[in-house]
C-alpha cells in the first residue's frame, strides 16, 4: 500500500534558527498517527511545513504520491488536507450553522467514489452539543464547543487528512473525552489522523503509531505497544 503522506529530511528555519533538521514522518491510509514531544521541539512547524504555511529548506514532502512541499496552502487543502489549528480559529461572527457550511466539499470522492460523505447531519450527530447551539455565533461557544466547531468544520471537507494541532489543549476533562470518543470514532470509520496532544496514554490507545521530535529531529518512532512498554521514554522526551 503507498503512502498516504510522507516526509523525508524535511528542514525549516525561522531566519536564521533552524527549526527542523531532517524530519522523516510516515503514514499510511486509515493510520492514525501522533507527533509528540516538549513544547518548542518543532511538532508545529513540521505541521505548519505539510500545510504549505513554513517554507521548507530542504527534504521533501509527499501527499497522495503527489509532492506537495512549495505548493500554495489552499491547493493543498483542495487536495484533501484538512486542519485543527492550535487555538480553534473558527469564525466568530458566523454562527456555528454557517462554520460548518462555509467550506463543505467531497475532497475524498475522486479517490474513493461511494464512500459516505461527512454532512451537516452527520456532524451533529458525532457533535450533538453543535446542534443545540446551531444559531449560536463562533465567539458565544465555550472552548470545548469551539474546540468540537472546528473538529466539525474538517470533517465537512471530507479529507483525506485529519490533523488535529494540540487536539485537547486547554479543554476541561469532560469536554476532552468528548474528543477522544469522538477521535476513536473517527478512527474505526477509517479516517486517516495526525495528532499531536500531551496525554499520552489516551494517545496511546487512540494511534497506530508515534514519532517523537526532540529539538527538530526524530528522537523516537514506533507503535503504541511500543510505547507502553518504555515508560521511561515519556520521561526522556515528554515530562510525563
Amino acid at each position: 500500500m503507498s503512502d498516504l503522506l510522507e516526509v523525508s529530511g524535511l528542514e525549516a528555519a525561522y531566519g536564521s534558527s533552524q527549526v527542523l533538521l531532517g524530519v522523516n514522518l510516515r503514514m499510511a491510509p486509515g493510520e492514525v498517527a501522533t507527533l509528540v514531544g516538549r513544547n518548542g521541539m518543532g511538532k508545529t512547524t513540521t505541521v505548519r511545513s505539510i500545510l504549505g504555511l513554513m517554507p521548507v529548506k530542504a527534504g521533501s514532502i509527499r501527499f497522495l504520491g503527489e509532492r506537495i512541499d512549495g505548493l500554495a496552502p489552499d491547493r493543498i487543502a483542495r487536495m484533501g488536507l484538512a486542519v485543527v489549528p492550535e487555538g480553534r480559529q473558527v469564525f466568530p461572527n458566523l454562527s456555528v450553522r454557517e462554520n460548518l457550511v462555509a467550506f463543505a466539499a467531497n475532497r475524498r470522492e475522486r479517490l474513493s467514489p461511494g464512500a459516505n460523505p461527512w454532512t451537516l447531519e452527520r456532524v451533529l450527530h458525532l457533535f450533538p452539543r453543535l446542534g443545540e447551539r446551531l444559531n449560536h455565533m463562533g465567539n458565544q461557544l465555550s472552548g470545548g464547543e469551539q474546540q468540537m466547531l472546528a473538529v466539525g468544520r474538517a470533517l465537512m471537507t471530507n479529507p483525506h487528512l485529519l490533523i488535529l494541532d494540540e487536539a485537547t489543549e486547554g479543554l476541561a476533562p469532560l469536554i476532552r473525552k468528548d474528543i477522544w470518543r469522538c477521535l476513536d470514532t473517527l478512527r474505526q470509520q477509517g479516517q486517516a489522523i495526525l495528532v499531536i496532544d500531551k496525554y499520552i496514554q489516551r494517545l496511546i490507545q487512540l494511534a497506530d503509531h508515534h514519532t517523537v521530535l526532540e529539538k527538530g529531529q526524530v528522537a523516537w518512532t514506533g507503535d503504541s505497544a511500543q510505547l507502553a512498554a518504555d515508560p521511561s521514554l515519556w520521561h526522556r522526551y515528554l515530562g510525563v
